[in-house]
């Protein structure tokens, strides 16, 4: 099942509650940062106070995964009311000050054998070892080293701030089965692609009906590559 919705997730959230109140629900996004992105519809510059109090009550509610930089997890922990369970890097090369971001996992812990990654070394006895049993790679770690969505990219859509599906896709396939993802903050719906690859139940909302747009032409014309 996969739902785009174009609304104000304040508005809209509340009604999904409502709907799926026997389902294990997950908020994951990438949410606006409030550093004055340049986006269609929304005004990307509350006052601190403003913006903090808006992202706790939007979040608290259910566990949820937050990318932030990593300054401004602990403002978002104390919106929230709780600390985070789990706090993945994402490290990525770029042309900018700020090279990586933080993953947040409020009120869920990630099973991150549920995902595996290359080994690293391969001359390791111990891992030669494995690779003979048949084992396939290790467990992830908290360091994810992955390239932004670049200019350049035949992936990138018109969003200012599109994430890399790897990203999504690894948070997805670390969070329960069962779970109903949503993310309230759609943007070009990268999270929506990656529960259609992982085959998870999916609602996105965004306020800009023109990403919504962007979302549902990706959803259609992305094909499912990932077994799970």
């Amino acid at each position: 099942m996969i739902e785009l919705i174009n609304g104000d997730c304040w508005v809209e959230l509340p009604k999904i509650y409502s709907r799926y109140q026997d389902r294990n629900i997950i908020l994951v996004s990438d949410p606006p940062f409030n550093i004055g992105y340049h986006y269609n519809l929304y005004q990307d510059n509350m006052n601190d106070f403003e913006y903090y109090s808006y992202m706790g009550k939007i979040f608290r509610q259910h566990p949820s995964v937050i990318i932030h930089y990593p300054e401004n997890m602990y403002k978002l922990a104390d919106a929230m009311g709780s600390f985070p369970l789990k706090i993945i890097t994402w490290v990525y090369n770029s042309n900018t000050a700020k090279q990586h971001r933080d993953i947040a996992f409020f009120k869920i812990k990630p099973d991150m054998n549920k995902v595996k990654q290359p080994y690293k070394n391969l001359n390791d006895k111990r891992i030669i070892k494995r690779i003979e049993e048949g084992k396939t790679g290790a467990k992830l770690y908290d360091w994810w080293e992955v390239n932004q969505v670049k200019n350049v990219s035949k992936d990138k859509t018109t969003h200012p701030c599109q994430m890399p599906l790897e990203v999504m896709a690894r948070i997805i396939g670390i969070l329960p089965q069962n779970a109903l993802i949503i993310d309230p903050f759609m943007g070009s719906g990268t999270t929506g692609v990656a529960c259609k690859e992982l085959q998870r139940d999916f609602i996105g909302i965004d306020i800009d009906e023109k990403y919504v747009d962007i979302s549902v032409e990706r959803l259609k014309n992305h094909s499912i590559s990932i077994a799970n």
